[in-house]
């Protein structure tokens, strides 16, 4: 975690060095400061930060285009004079055992439109969701585990 916020630090003085802190200038800053600690590895010594910081972006890659997609279809589903939805609750079972792990998890559902996190089990081991768009529970339970929950312990872990 030290590399990131090395990284941080690199970008707010290449900003500063050039005169304005925008956000093309600290993420310009940012990228060049990447650059930097990467090939200073052999000095610094090995981290893990080179393999997340791209599997953090494939992320928030994936949760924009999720978002994107959501959006679309409540939005279709709005506009048009026919309902699609077909609402209901999914149980889904859970590979993430921390509390931080399931909090993350249950707010990135909430957040995508269509789709709303209820509960978990008290074992921990099952979230509930609500769906707006179920036509098999086991595509929702899907998508889930093989999209957000994937994606999210890989990032984590």
């Amino acid at each position: 975690m030290n590399y990131f916020f090395f990284n941080i630090f690199l970008a707010l003085v290449w900003g500063l060095a050039n005169g304005q802190i925008s956000l093309s200038s600290l993420v310009v800053g940012f990228a060049l400061g990447y650059g930097i600690l990467w090939f200073s590895q052999p000095i610094m010594g090995p981290s893990r930060y080179f393999q997340r910081l791209p599997v953090g972006l494939r992320f928030f890659g994936y949760f924009l285009w999720q978002l994107l997609l959501s959006n679309l279809r409540v939005a279709y589903d709005v506009i048009t004079p026919r309902l699609y939805m077909r609402p209901g609750i999914v149980a889904v079972p859970l590979d993430a055992k921390t509390d931080l792990e399931i909090t993350l998890l249950a707010n990135l559902i909430t957040l995508t439109p269509g789709t709303l996190s209820l509960d978990v089990s008290k074992d921990r081991r099952t979230l509930y969701v609500h769906a707006m768009f179920v036509d098999s529970p086991d595509n929702v339970r899907d998508s889930i585990k093989n999209g957000f929950e994937r994606r999210l312990l890989e990032l984590i872990r």
